[in-house]
């Protein structure tokens, strides 16, 4: 039986800090290869005993790691986290972000919160899980690209389905100051690109003027967004208890006096679970083809043929929501162990839906703060990292012991 209350360490262990260093001393902005860091992992975990399997992206640079230690009646839990990290362009750091540096009861440094801190202590446990018996196995998983929107994972999870691993729960890592989180909002973003017909901006009659039609299209998204926080049922448990739809990068034109012939725009849909992110696109479809295309034909008449004017849409990135019920066994095992009230609920997306849609239950609980994410002077604490240890060891104590009561039964 878990005590109610966690017992929480002054300090992480010295091996924690250790590996964390290493870990932030990787490059691993998503645009980068990860590779380096996910070689080193295997090697460090192959040499411990663990059972390693590694899923390629199509270029072979990047890499998920998937790792099992011990065997058992049960499928085991999977902790899992990211290895990419988001860029440190044009941010203004005190600190090298690629080298971590302790300043009193913080370390610095590039994924220090999000989310390498939660690696190094999995990391950390190695030797002491290597020693033991474990009567249910312990995974680990670590992907790329989840900053691009959930991009690696998903190999991860479809090798895991081909070969029969079936994980009984997993817990996400990210950063929760330590308390659990059973559900977040899905996620769609979206590239669209408005093609029109250019023309010396003296003879605005010979031209399709993408960047005008792009803002007419950016208006109605805004009015959708306007509308579905009004007619939603919201969700108060949520920071932000409805939906948002987001316009939030834009590209079109060249020069003054040149009538722009295509335009840009990316825009994101963030949704409550439960809700089908298709219905924005497809009304977002309907419009264009009822208003917006045949306007543009008529622009266009007489100069350009019946093939002028053109929406296109690309979804860049899509994850589901994760809406993990109270009940669920991860999320009452993480509550009791952390003496949490009950779990909560988060605005920003993570892994774990994907891992809940493949049905492994799944619960968030991870070192640091969110607020401190992708910032200059990114940190985490030595608490939250010792905090974060505890649970670890108190989580694989009980579920072990749990499965071996039910095999002497």
């Amino acid at each position: 039986m878990e005590n109610k209350k966690l017992i929480t360490p002054a300090q992480p262990s010295a091996e924690t800090l250790s590996l964390l260093s290493t870990l932030i001393g990787f490059n691993t902005v998503s645009r980068e290869s990860n590779l380096g860091l996910i070689e080193w992992a295997r090697d460090t975990l192959n040499r411990l005993g663990a059972q390693v399997r590694l899923t390629y992206d199509a270029s072979g640079k990047k890499a998920n790691l998937f790792a099992t230690y011990g065997e058992g009646p049960g499928f085991g839990t999977v902790f899992s986290g990211h290895t990419d990290v988001v860029p440190v362009d044009g941010q203004q750091w005190d600190t090298d972000p690629f080298v971590a540096t302790t300043i009193g009861d913080r370390i610095y440094g590039r994924g220090s919160c999000d989310m390498k801190g939660f690696i190094a202590v999995c990391l950390s446990r190695l030797p002491s899980l290597a020693r033991q018996k474990l009567h249910t196995p312990i995974h680990f998983s670590f992907s790329y690209d989840e900053e691009l929107g959930c991009l690696g994972v998903g190999g991860l999870l479809d090798d895991l389905k081909a070969n029969g691993i079936k994980p009984t729960a997993c817990i996400v890592g990210e950063p929760t100051m330590m308390l659990p989180v059973l559900a977040h909002k899905g996620k769609r973003a979206y590239r669209c690109s408005v093609h029109g017909h250019s023309a010396h901006s003296s003879s605005p009659q010979l031209a399709i003027n993408a960047v005008d039609f792009t803002a007419e299209l950016i208006v109605r998204i805004r009015e959708i967004a306007q509308r579905v926080r009004g007619s939603e049922t919201w969700d108060r448990e949520f920071d932000v208890p409805y939906s948002t739809i987001v316009t939030t990068v834009i590209h079109g034109g060249k020069v003054v006096n040149t009538i722009p012939d295509k335009c840009e725009f990316v825009f994101e849909h963030r949704f409550l679970p439960g809700v089908d992110p298709q219905q924005v696109l497809d009304e977002l479809r309907s419009y264009i083809e009822q208003s917006m295309l045949p306007r543009m034909k008529v622009e266009a008449e007489g100069e350009h043929g019946s093939s002028a004017g053109r929406v296109e849409f690309e979804i860049l990135s899509s994850y589901p929501g994760l809406n993990s019920q109270p009940s669920d066994d991860v999320v009452q095992r993480a509550i009791r162990i952390l003496g949490a009230e009950r779990a909560s609920k988060v605005g920003f997306g993570s892994e774990a839906g994907l891992f809940s849609a493949a049905g492994i239950p799944a619960v968030i609980c991870g070192p640091g703060d969110i607020a401190h994410a992708h910032k200059p002077n990114e940190f985490v604490t030595l608490e939250q990292l010792a905090r974060c240890e505890a649970f670890f060891d108190k989580y694989v104590m009980a579920t072990s012991i749990d499965a071996g009561q039910s095999v002497i039964r």
